[in-house]
């Protein structure tokens, strides 16, 4: 649901994940409950959607025997809207998805159950493009050379294979234009199997995103073990760090904590800034890398260092980070003090981080907490910080 999000109105789009379909082609298995990694597909496809920071919320239609079930699986999931039975055919199913979404949306993220791959940057991307023309689908070039065939066997003619492309889902639209060629569609009694064909029937232009990482549609047997190869790779290119660091609390500096400057009676000392957020941050990409900490790379015996801002160090972390060919999957970090209160500043706090890391507050976390006047940090001695975070090399 939109909530808290805040969502400008011309940003809000809601995610239509359908998952109606009988499965004929999976021998017996129901794809969308099929496990893929600790996970069912179903999950991870609805996953995908809810890490799209202008996606406010996500509506799944399922057959209405399995309701219940995905209720129940679905359960945790942050951008839940409601979860609605689906129709005879994939329009009717679509059709009851956005009947059950946010009327005041600007645009439908439609989206299949059974393409769980589909990377946050690509959904990101359709969307922009989306809102650029109107209407966009996620597509693929194809590698393979593209032959027409006669009724007698014969090839008629060989296609020119840079201008075919195969259309994949996410398809994106205008939500005003899409219900408008939907009404058209069922005035005339027409039945499509594709969102783009709907909305191209009624003289609207659909802009093709090529994707830039797999994104496979499980229909067989075969193509669950494809995904399942796929993601086994994309795992094994994640790396993780922990981070931690802590400085005294004294008079006569500025406290500064992930690059904001709070007002409060006492600083933290330090050769730096002492931002200690950061520094529990920059050492938790470093431990990733297994490339020491900070100290290692911005020694305190050096006196170009000497009340550095910790937000530049970052980014020098974050640069090497690119370097070494990865990016910030995700960020979350915990600070530990009895005052001053932090939370009026942990949305700028997040906001600074995302930029260094070049990705949404939606992948950032900061939160505070106090000790209840236990050990040095409760009695107002110095302030703590742990970082974690997720690196996944970049596609």
């Amino acid at each position: 649901m939109r909530g808290e999000r805040d969502v400008e109105e011309a940003k809000f789009a809601s995610g239509i994940l359908v998952a109606a379909g009988s499965a004929t082609r999976m021998r017996g298995i129901d794809k969308k409950f099929a496990r893929l990694g600790g996970k069912t597909v179903l999950e991870r496809s609805a996953a995908a959607l809810c890490s799209c920071e202008s996606i406010g919320e996500v509506v799944v239609v399922t057959r209405e025997q399995d309701v219940k079930q995905v209720e129940k699986l679905l359960a945790g999931l942050p951008k839940l809207r409601a979860i609605v039975a689906g129709g005879a055919t994939r329009q009717e199913s679509v059709q009851r998805g956005i009947a059950a979404a946010d009327p005041s949306c600007g645009y439908y993220v439609i989206h299949d159950g059974a393409r769980p791959l589909v990377g946050s940057g690509d959904i990101g991307r359709c969307l922009e493009d989306a809102r650029a023309h109107g209407a966009a689908a996620l597509c693929a070039p194809l590698n393979d050379t593209i032959k027409e065939r006669g009724v007698d066997g014969e090839i008629l003619c060989t296609r020119d294979r840079s201008r075919l492309f195969a259309c994949q889902t996410p398809q994106i639209f205008e939500a005003g234009r899409y219900r408008e060629a939907a009404r058209r569609a069922e005035e005339q009694g027409e039945d499509y199997t594709d969102d783009c064909q709907l909305f191209e029937a009624a003289g609207y232009p659909v802009y093709l995103t090529v994707s830039a990482r797999p994104n496979p549609k499980i229909t067989t047997p075969e193509d669950l073990a494809l995904a399942k190869a796929l993601l086994g790779e994309e795992e094994r290119a994640m790396r993780m760090g922990h981070g931690y660091d802590v400085h005294r609390l004294v008079e006569g500096r500025r406290l500064v904590l992930g690059g904001v400057e709070i007002p409060h009676g006492k600083g933290l000392l330090g050769h730096s800034d002492a931002d200690v957020l950061l520094h529990a941050v920059m050492d938790s990409v470093l431990g990733a890398l297994a490339l020491g900490d900070i100290g290692t790379l911005f020694p305190d015996t050096d006196i170009s260092y000497k009340d550095a801002d910790s937000m530049k160090l970052l980014a020098a972390v974050c640069a090497r980070m690119e370097q070494e060919g990865y990016r910030l999957g995700n960020l979350d970090v915990t600070v530990a003090a009895q005052a001053p209160k932090l939370k009026p500043y942990i949305s700028k706090m997040r906001e600074n981080l995302s930029a260094v890391f070049g990705t949404a507050p939606h992948f950032v976390s900061v939160k505070a907490t106090t000790e209840e006047g236990l050990g040095f940090t409760g009695r107002e001695e110095g302030i703590s910080a742990t970082a974690v975070c997720l690196l996944v090399a970049r596609g």
